[in-house]
């Protein structure tokens, strides 16, 4: 009789530790970590990884780094379409003033052959680069080993 209610009761114990297991793994799935690599002297990364942040789904660790180009070259940014931070994202390069949007749209959909996406430059009204209500007209770029397609337009 023993046996049989501790047999029972940890059944249950385990059943409840795999649907909370279950449940805490979904819980990350949604809630991602992403790693940014920033120059030290730079204000509009933070700026641009509270936009990511929006909803609390995303939580952004930023990393000063003193050689920003070593970091673009070991992740595979190519030269012209280079900015002021990179981030990681589920082995995902994100490059520059990326919108969040299209962060979660690379996600979601996984694109075959793209390394990561990338905003050129620093166009005004990109995210972190809001400025009263001048907008430059910019593009988000998917790259990856086959080469480059426009991932988004922004006018």
């Amino acid at each position: 009789m023993i046996t049989a209610i501790r047999s029972a009761v940890f059944r249950r114990t385990l059943a409840g530790s795999l649907v909370l297991g279950t449940a805490l793994s979904a819980c990350a799935a949604q809630a991602a970590n992403y790693t940014m690599y920033r120059d030290p002297n730079c204000g509009c990364c933070l700026d641009w990884a509270q936009h990511v942040e929006q909803g609390d789904t995303h939580e952004v660790t930023a990393i000063d780094h003193p050689n920003m180009a070593e970091v673009k070259a070991e992740r595979g940014v190519p030269a012209d379409l280079r900015s002021c931070h990179t981030m990681i994202a589920d082995g995902y390069v994100i490059e520059g003033h990326v919108p969040e949007a299209d962060i979660a749209r690379l996600l979601r959909e996984r694109p075959a052959n793209v390394t990561g996406l990338a905003v050129a430059g620093m166009p005004m009204g990109s995210p972190g680069m809001e400025h009263g209500d001048h907008r430059q007209p910019y593009e988000v770029i998917a790259f990856g080993p086959e080469g480059r397609s426009v991932f988004a337009s922004y006018n």
